[in-house]
């Protein structure tokens, strides 16, 4: 595509704002909408917030880590960025689809390109019914929560929780319960991600039940479903030597 022109996206950390100034002044700023590839300049954390807003303009990002945690990002480096952009790899990252029915009688829609997670409100356990494309598989799960993690997302919180990491382009989602209690041994499942997973709060009065995703927060739902999103998607560029393939393959290897 020639040169490619750039929209820089900072967070409100004070080395991404010092980024962004030096990279606007050496190469220009544009809105997202009319650049060609959209550049967040922070952690993880902000580049889901970029994805949230903009992945609808159907236009591809590039990380540049200046934040905490960087597992989506590139490293930063403004030597020969237009060129590693040229050369970068792409990674399709497809969302989850949220749709929680709340107690007020809401019903809220939501996107999640790491996990959407259902959590307790309160110091007393969830109890919540799990059931896939219409069957039940779990009459009662007695947790602190359950989540559905993307490949993306599953060495995030899906991980540390005590879920697989998957592959990328696996086509499959990560079922994982958190802290369990009953059933004790169930330690989750990987499926479909086709598979529309619905999870039905026993309780919700004595105990309420929040879910959330990524950072969107619902609370006090009565019944989620969650399914994977089929006509939305976000392209992220990763220089070859560190694609977000790579990334998730040696996640499991690291002692």
């Amino acid at each position: 595509m020639g040169t490619p022109k750039l929209a820089f996206l900072a967070s409100q950390a004070e080395d991404a704002q010092a980024a962004f100034s030096a990279l606007t002044a050496r190469f220009g700023h544009l809105t997202p909408e009319a650049a060609d590839v959209l550049v967040p300049l922070g952690g993880d954390g902000f580049m889901l917030q970029c994805l949230h807003r903009h992945a609808g303009l159907g236009k591809p990002f590039y990380g540049m880590k200046h934040g905490t945690v960087g597992f989506l990002m590139n490293q930063s480096h403004a030597e020969g960025l237009l060129d590693r952009i040229a050369k970068a790899e792409p990674a399709n990252l497809r969302p989850l689809e949220m749709v929680a029915q709340t107690e007020s009688g809401a019903t809220v829609h939501s996107l999640a390109y790491n996990e959407v997670s259902l959590l307790r409100q309160t110091r007393q356990a969830a109890h919540i019914a799990v059931e896939l494309n219409g069957v039940e598989r779990l009459d009662e799960l007695i947790c602190d929560g359950v989540m559905v993690a993307t490949p993306a997302g599953s060495t995030a919180y899906n991980f540390s929780a005590g879920g697989p990491i998957l592959p990328l382009g696996s086509k499959v989602v990560a079922l994982t319960p958190i802290a369990p209690f009953r059933p004790r041994r169930w330690r989750g499942a990987v499926l479909r991600g086709e598979t529309e997973a619905k999870f039905r709060v026993l309780d919700p009065y004595k105990r309420p039940v929040s879910a959330t995703a990524d950072s969107h927060e619902v609370r006090d739902v009565l019944e989620v479903t969650i399914r994977e999103a089929q006509t939305q998607f976000a392209v992220l560029l990763f220089d070859p030597e560190h694609n977000l393939e790579e990334r998730i393959l040696s996640e499991q290897f690291i002692a």
